[in-house]
């Protein structure tokens, strides 16, 4: 398959996910019973989002001291991580309910501008980290490079601010 022909898959992809998302959002399905305590998943969200951060940086490190076989693992560990979070985030947020943000003045502008920036480019980054990956498994290392610039600076945001709304809405999660 050469470069041209990952593009309407990556396409349909990166429309089919926040599609579905938003579905499963608002459609809830029928509850089913997954064998243990889904309130353990927001806390391993920010643990899986930490972790692709670390994976990120250290993949950046590796690039930059000319390691291509680190970057690539670090930058695979990272897309799996990525992968696995969703699954588990969407799995978690058609099994609960909304936890709301409680807090007041300018912690709750602060909150939803990280909030809302986080979903946004949450979004925006799937096409751009598809084709980051595609074209470094391609080797066509000048397209990577180019999307790449991009896709890290990106990704890492949203990695981290994952980190940072998970912090802030934890003390209003509601465990009884």
């Amino acid at each position: 398959m050469n470069s041209k022909s990952y593009s309407l898959p990556i396409g349909i992809v990166s429309v089919a996910i926040p599609l579905v998302v938003i579905i499963l959002f608002y459609l809830k399905p029928p509850q089913v019973d997954l064998g243990f305590d889904v309130r353990i998943l927001p806390p391993f969200h920010a643990a899986i989002n930490f972790t692709t951060a670390v994976m990120l940086l250290i993949g950046y490190f590796f690039i930059r001291s000319g390691n291509r076989a680190g970057h690539k693992v670090s930058m695979l560990t990272a897309f799996t991580l990525s992968a696995i979070f969703l699954v588990s985030y969407v799995v978690y947020h058609t099994m609960t309910e909304p936890t709301r943000f409680g807090g007041e003045g300018f912690m709750k502008y602060l909150y939803f501008f990280i909030l809302v920036t986080h979903i946004l480019l949450a979004v925006a980054i799937v096409p751009m980290v598809l084709l980051s990956v595609s074209r470094g498994l391609q080797k066509r290392f000048d397209q990577h490079k180019r999307i790449g610039r991009w896709t890290l600076p990106v990704w890492l945001y949203v990695a981290v601010t994952g980190v940072i709304v998970y912090l802030m809405i934890a003390p209003y999660y509601s465990y009884a």
